[in-house]
């Protein structure tokens, strides 16, 4: 037997709240383990907890990072010891101008672009690379659209583990730049995310010391987006937005947002509000959108055809979750086109000074098509998340923006320039 293999038997893992993993189907419970598949029925794993008391008093004497709400996270009480990006606690903007412009009451962006490698992603593998040093990892792994590759490559790098990024060779170029500069192993691969996806799988069965922080360990990873609802709700001064707008591409963060939401009523560190779940997608990878549009339970894969690369999740895994969460909670899921991505990353950048990536786009724009068509209401406050930089995805807006005019240095041809 392996040290890996003698560690993972004896399950000697400091996971802090966390009790075991529950089938999100079935309800089956198995002990903490690098798991993501119900032996049962072969229902997606989630981490399920047995929390003690948490008050908002503790919460707010913790770091200025996710770590603060790590006694509501699978990872251990010493978890901010270890070397790790510390991600989180990003800015709540107040967006009154941005409001103005869509026709709101009140409006908030949770700007995510603040985290080490301008994403979320840095929340959910800070995550999981906590339990996967507990699990027996040694590399930290993962297929990506992009963001998620910066964010293993970065985390790896300062955790002083070694890492293997798998891309489809059409990603972004800004990208692959910043993942490459970490120098761990990237990997394009000629095919969509969701062939990269299946290649992650092959390879995570392969090699037992390989965290692939969205196959393997994804139970853990995927509660580190349960952090962006907390922070929300914390910076509102500890309550609830009536409304929220999410980004989707496999669906998880929209449903872990809805979760900790949930969790934050349940251990009364907020007033249980009523709240309404939106999903944002891209018209050319909508198949959540089109599922819920069609009243169908079932979500038809597609192939990816949008500039939203970072959505472009074609078999989005918590894509039946998302509807549940939408339906549940009175939203709903639209798509939108990719001129009105570019439209909604001008707007956002010139309203509110956010310059926001392809997926921040989606958001913004599928905020404005709800608002025209009745389904958001512009009177209740809302929140939509912000979650990747617009550096990232220049060539989405390189086309449509550049200088005003190229003039000879004299003032009178700047004047001549602004028309005074």
């Amino acid at each position: 037997m392996t040290t890996i293999e003698a560690r993972r038997s004896a399950h000697q893992f400091d996971l802090g709240p966390a009790r075991a993993l529950v089938c999100r189907e079935c309800g089956n419970e198995v002990p903490l383990a690098a798991e993501f598949a119900c032996s049962e029925c072969f229902g997606p794993l989630e981490v399920g907890y047995d929390f003690g008391k948490i008050t908002r008093a503790e919460i707010e004497a913790g770091p200025r990072s996710i770590w603060r709400y790590r006694n509501l996270l699978p990872v251990p009480s010493d978890v901010q010891e270890h070397p790790n990006t510390d991600p989180g606690l990003t800015r709540l903007v107040k967006a009154d101008r941005l409001a103005a412009a869509l026709g709101v009451r009140k409006l908030w962006v949770k700007d995510d672009t603040g985290n080490p490698t301008h994403s979320f992603k840095d929340r959910v593998v800070a995550v999981a690379l906590a339990a996967a040093r507990q699990l027996g990892f040694t590399v930290l792994a993962c297929p990506s659209t992009g963001n998620l590759a910066n964010a293993v490559a970065a985390a790896a790098a300062r955790a002083g583990w070694e890492s293997v990024v798998l891309i489809p060779s059409s990603l972004e170029r800004a990208k692959v730049l910043t993942t490459a500069v970490y120098d761990g192993a990237l990997i394009a691969v000629d095919g969509n995310y969701d062939d990269v996806n299946r290649l992650a799988t092959e390879l995570a069965a392969d090699h037992e010391d390989w965290a692939f922080v969205n196959v393997n360990v994804r139970p853990y990873y995927a509660e580190g987006s349960k952090t962006l609802g907390y922070e929300v709700a914390e910076q509102l001064g500890w309550r609830l937005p009536q409304q929220i707008v999410v980004p989707v591409a496999s669906g998880s963060q929209l449903t872990k947002v809805d979760k900790a939401f949930r969790e934050l009523g349940e251990l009364d560190l907020v007033e249980p509000t009523p709240y309404r779940v939106f999903g944002a997608q891209a018209t050319g990878c909508s198949p959540v959108a089109t599922a819920f549009q069609a009243g169908h339970d079932v979500i038809q894969p597609v192939k990816p055809d949008t500039i939203a690369r970072s959505l472009a999740i074609g078999a989005p895994a918590d894509g039946p979750y998302v509807l549940d969460t939408v339906r549940r909670t009175g939203g709903s899921v639209e798509h939108v086109s990719d001129e009105e991505v570019v439209d909604a990353i001008r707007l956002l950048a010139r309203t509110e000074g956010i310059f926001a990536e392809t997926a921040g786009g989606v958001t913004v724009a599928t905020a404005k098509k709800l608002i025209e068509s009745g389904q958001l209401d512009p009177d209740a406050e809302t929140v939509l998340l912000i979650t990747g930089d617009g550096l990232k995805t220049l060539d989405a807006v390189e086309d449509k923006i550049g200088p005003r005019a190229t003039v000879p240095p004299s003032s009178a041809a700047v004047r001549e320039a602004l028309g005074l």
